[in-house]
């Protein structure tokens, strides 16, 4: 499975919005400075969020995005779907009526790849993004899987 920049990024914007909203509209300026992305990256995937119904934006000089919902609300699941990031680990079209290698059969590791998508889809479910926002930043060679979050 290859998770592109716009799910992660999309990830990580929400959960500095939802630790940095509590008083204010945050600007993207901001999330993409104390994040590192590229604010017109952010542009377009707060464009999707906001019809998504994730966030909202306020216009003027202290305008800016806030969650539209508690933060306890919006699974990670909800924020990959939202700009268009698919959980899919075969290489399959969806829908086709040919499988990954051309053919009309399926490959034969086809379902131990779906059943792991849906693993992944069944983890990005449990987790919110008050879950994520109330983990503690930690060094790189450190992670660890989030607490009672585990398949």
């Amino acid at each position: 499975m290859k998770l592109s920049t716009k799910g992660r990024y999309a990830v990580m914007a929400m959960a500095d919005l939802a630790g940095n909203s509590t008083s204010h509209p945050v600007t993207l300026s901001e999330i993409a400075l104390r994040q590192g992305l590229p604010v017109q990256y952010l542009e377009q995937l707060f464009l999707k969020l906001r019809r998504q119904g994730l966030i909202k934006s306020t216009r003027g000089q202290a305008g800016g995005y806030v969650l539209a919902q508690h933060a306890k609300n919006i699974k990670i699941s909800t924020i990959m779907a939202a700009v268009d990031e698919p959980i899919q680990v075969t290489r399959c079209t969806p829908n086709s009526e040919y499988g990954c290698q051309g053919r009309p059969e399926q490959c034969v590791t086809h379902n131990l790849w779906e059943g792991l998508a849906l693993h992944i889809l069944a983890y990005l479910n449990q987790i919110s993004l008050e879950d994520l926002s109330n983990q503690p930043v930690r060094k790189c060679g450190k992670l660890k899987p989030m607490r009672g979050k585990s398949l």
